[in-house]
């Protein structure tokens, strides 16, 4: 049977179900990554599982969201993340060493292999022709514990490249097509791979630039075969030998299907607040903008710098406008050093800031109130720039350097210059310097985690009640993102390690009064909350099902989940709970009490349940979808609960 990447990829690594879509499987996980936003609850998670050492061929912990250091609680946390890779055998990417993704892509990452990450972006690496998916930090510790994933099993929607991107237009149009095409669910339950004789003429970075946003369609994964651009970048990385060639069977097949001619491509533009908002660029040409951003996971490459340098090469960015330069690794900083790019940058009035995630994750360069952002982050959800109400649009660096210029969303072939040609560095610098190697077994059992005073133990869970009655405290609309359950950015994400603080930020920018109204809750049985389609889509922050748990959320009713988020919320023991009948949505206001008898036995007996609604007294039916696994992990009270049980069995 002919196999395309995707198929070959999970038949490597299958460790139970078949391969079906719609059905559960399990895959080995052979690379982990993590990041400071969600790394320190990681470590919280090995330690109190009492890991001894790291079970995977490679696990990399990396610091490049919290990178401002205005007190101690950051340079803190850093200091218990070095101390716990340390201790449980991970490679620690030090502060400035650059973005997760692009740094893994570069130093660690190898075709044919699978990469599970507790961050959204994760897939990004799909790009080298690896299974890479993006998960909470909880499941993630479970794979550097040797345990598998447990996914459903995608479809695998194929989409044929064919033809060259005209001048002016990039790699991030043609991701901007997909969502223009199919908006930020069209991915959902679907793995989408790319093929065709138009991947001759992307690099190994142009397609990190799509896998990266395939995210915000709510894909599972992006998988790129590893070809001859997948050798050449790992020769020019020093890692040749890391190469092996998987590239689909000739009479491959795929569950959906699309294409793209890169040849009738041209500039995109995703208006605010939704990266599948996108128009062509004519529709919003001549937009006043405050702010040009360039950079972040989602243009990380060296080009993406160099080709905005030579644009703005000798010439002054627009009177009042913020020209927002961030670097995505040390390694590309050096080279647009070295080549002058950087010097060209500053000349034009651009803001040189570190190597790392900072804007995009609303960690300074926040827009000024009441004026238009033009950004090449992968996001613009609302208020994620760290502006309440911000007004984000995003491009491709070609737009955005176009733009710091005029002032205004500028179309840039209408620039009176040459479209810059911007050739490979022949010395990429590459090293691993800032990225410390795991110690020996003997040598890590000896290492001490060091906590600073901000880092709090995860409380201890209960487990599911057998009658609950709860109110909806609060009832939300479509696409609702973690961003707007847990907010990113300077205020908040300092608190990560620290459970009590952090939540006192939860739906702050949806209902300032829910925490205290939550807590209010908590002793009283708990509360519900409900939505609407594709609920917590976004980043996959596993403190926006934490956060409102400590608050007493015990089930979330909606019209249909994002992946990862629906994931969550079992791993910490919340029902996930989707409507039968997407009409009852309209009966429930807040405030309706909703019962539920018999719980306990009525999730394990089936995929249903009975709400009682008190007010109304009537009862509505809701669905869960719950594996025999996941069910017993709710009912456990979540993962750590259920592991904690698994491990008593087995003693």
């Amino acid at each position: 049977m002919a196999l395309n990447v995707t198929q070959k990829l999970i038949k490597d690594h299958l460790v139970s179900g078949k391969i079906e879509p719609g059905e559960e499987i399990s895959l080995k996980i052979d690379q982990t990554l993590t990041q400071d936003a969600t790394g320190t609850m990681v470590m919280l998670e090995l330690e109190a599982m009492g890991l001894d050492y790291a079970k995977t061929e490679a696990s990399a912990q990396y610091v490049d969201h919290n990178l401002i250091q205005v007190d101690s609680k950051n340079p803190d946390d850093h200091l218990f993340l070095e101390s716990s890779a340390k201790r449980f055998g991970l490679h620690y990417s030090r502060p400035g060493n650059g973005v997760s993704h692009p740094v893994h892509m570069q130093r660690l990452a190898k075709p044919g292999k699978t990469l599970l990450g507790s961050d959204s972006h994760t897939p990004a690496n799909g790009s080298m022709g690896m299974f890479a998916m993006g998960a909470g930090g909880i499941d993630v510790a479970m794979a550097i514990a040797g345990e598998p994933i447990y996914i459903t099993m995608p479809q695998v929607f194929g989409v044929k490249l064919t033809g060259e991107l005209p001048d002016w237009v990039s790699a991030k149009d043609v991701i901007l097509e997909l969502l223009r095409r199919y908006d930020v669910k069209g991915g959902v339950g679907k793995v989408i791979e790319y093929y065709g004789p138009g991947l001759d003429n992307l690099s190994a970075m142009d397609r990190h630039v799509i896998a990266n946003m395939g995210a915000e369609l709510g894909a599972t994964t992006t998988v790129f075969p590893s070809d001859k651009e997948i050798k050449n970048f790992l020769t020019q990385q020093n890692r040749a030998d890391d190469w092996v060639e998987l590239v689909a069977d000739k009479d491959a097949t795929y569950d959906l299907h699309d294409e793209i001619n890169l040849s009738e491509l041209e500039p995109l533009v995703a208006k605010p607040s939704s990266p599948g908002n996108v128009v062509p660029i004519s529709e919003v040409e001549g937009t006043p903008i405050y702010q040009s951003y360039i950079g972040s996971s989602a243009n990380p490459g060296y080009k993406d710098f160099a080709i905005a340098a030579e644009i703005v090469k000798d010439k002054t960015i627009a009177p009042g406008l913020s020209f927002d330069v961030n670097p995505t690794s040390r390694q590309m900083l050096t080279n647009l050093v070295k080549e002058m790019h950087i010097a060209s940058l500053l000349q034009a009035g651009g803001r040189l800031h570190q190597a790392g995630c900072n804007g995009c994750i609303g960690m300074g360069q926040a827009p000024a109130t009441g004026r238009n952002s033009l950004r090449t982050t992968p996001r613009n959800f609302p208020g994620r720039s760290g502006t309440k109400e911000d007004s984000v649009f995003l491009s491709g660096t070609e737009v955005a350097a176009a733009s710091a210029l005029t002032g205004k969303i500028t179309d840039p072939r209408k620039l009176d210059i040459p479209y810059p040609k911007i050739k490979d560095v022949k010395n990429t610098n590459a090293d691993d310097d800032l990225l410390d190697a795991p110690l020996p077994y003997e040598e890590a059992k000896q290492v001490e985690l060091i906590k600073g005073s901000n880092i709090v133990s995860i409380p201890e869970m209960g487990e599911l009640p057998d009658t609950l009655e709860i109110p909806v405290l609060l009832k939300v609309g479509d696409n609702v993102s973690t961003d707007e359950i847990l907010a990113g950015g300077a205020r908040v994400l300092p608190f990560r390690s620290n459970l009590p603080e952090i939540s006192k930020f939860t739906f702050e920018a949806v209902d300032s009064t829910y925490v205290e109204r939550g807590l209010n809750t908590k002793e009283k049985g708990g509360h519900a909350i409900v939505g609407g389609f594709n609920y917590g889509q976004g980043s996959s922050r596993e403190h926006a099902a934490l956060a409102p748990k400590y608050l007493g959320l015990h089930a979330v009713l909606v019209k249909d989940f994002a992946r990862i988020h629906w994931q969550n919320l079992i791993n910490f023991g919340i029902l996930p709970l989707t409507f039968a009948n997407e009409e009852d949505y309209d009966k429930l206001k807040e405030g309706e009490v909703l019962a539920f008898n018999d719980l306990r036995n009525q999730l394990q007996q089936g995929d249903s349940l009975t709400a009682k609604l008190q007010d109304k007294q009537e009862e509505i039916k809701v669905e869960h979808n719950l594996t025999p696994r996941q069910k017993d992990i709710v009912l456990h009270g979540g993962l750590i609960n259920w592991t904690k049980a698994r491990q008593q069995q087995k003693n």
